[in-house]
């Protein structure tokens, strides 16, 4: 069911599903709700499910898109805020893909009582290397030249970064399928949506997070490399770190098995607390 409020239409929210507790599902950058599909069968008889696109993003208004609300994180985290005040949404379970991990702890923060706990597929707090104490996957270089790639070629830039998010032995069909969803989106609000992911760093938030957290980690993973799902857990008051026999960035899609037993399983340790 759509949302048909102001909010609804803007962000295209959509509600799946029955149950009393309710999980909020959050897309990555260059991506839409659509990538929980696989997900949706696996909750919905149990749980009610709120989808949605970011601003920029999916089939949410573009017209609602600013470059000084969304060139930071916490523009997104807005919307996710706007989205549970406008539902009247408490005591959520925020599932997070990638950069919606972060995202959703900055809304967790701002907000808690709209949160129970949080889940985190593929998490970074930050993609930057700070060596010799943190390797986010990339130097401060390769993502200016990335962004570069984003101005010049962007059809060549989607080519170019779908298959290194997917992971390498991920269906062509999948692949194309992001590529796909990188091309749609509008450059502008890509590029903004990129340099508010790679380039932020919050990993000072990690100690101050006030709901229990289930990191998701890929065992092979470009973009996130196992030692920063375990930088996660570590700085976490409060979190669980499960290591998927996955390859890729995307597992909720590639492994969407993997990821729906993981989350069945914190969930109902959660619920016998």
């Amino acid at each position: 069911m759509q949302i048909k409020t102001e909010i609804g239409q803007r962000n295209n929210v959509q509600v799946f599903g029955k149950g009393q507790r309710t999980l909020m599902m959050a897309h990555g950058f260059g991506c839409d709700q659509n990538m929980w599909r696989f997900l949706v069968p696996e909750f919905a008889d149990d749980y009610r499910l709120v989808l949605f696109d970011y601003v920029g993003s999916g089939q949410s208004e573009l017209q609602a898109f600013s470059t000084q609300r969304y060139g930071s994180l916490e523009g997104y985290a807005r919307d996710v805020l706007d989205i549970c005040k406008d539902l009247s949404l408490e005591d959520i379970t925020f599932i997070g893909h990638s950069v919606s991990g972060t995202i959703g702890l900055i809304a967790s923060l701002e907000a808690p009582e709209r949160f129970l706990n949080l889940v985190m597929v593929c998490p970074s707090p930050c993609f930057l290397d700070f060596p010799p104490h943190y390797y986010g996957g990339f130097s401060r270089e390769d993502l200016s030249d990335l962004i570069d790639l984003m101005d010049k070629n962007y059809i060549g830039w989607a080519s170019y970064l779908a298959p290194l998010v997917m992971g390498p032995s991920s269906p062509e069909k999948l692949v194309g399928e992001l590529s796909g969803s990188f091309c749609s989106t509008d450059p502008v609000v890509a590029k903004a949506f990129a340099e508010a992911t790679f380039f932020s760093d919050h990993r000072h938030l990690l100690p101050k997070a006030l709901h229990p957290v289930l990191i998701l980690q890929s065992r092979n993973d470009s973009l996130a490399d196992m030692t920063v799902g375990q930088y996660m857990h570590e700085h976490l008051p409060d979190s669980t770190f499960r290591v998927l026999d996955a390859d890729g960035h995307c597992t909720h899609m590639t492994h969407p098995e993997l990821v729906a037993s993981a989350i069945r399983g914190f969930l109902s340790e959660g619920a016998e607390q």
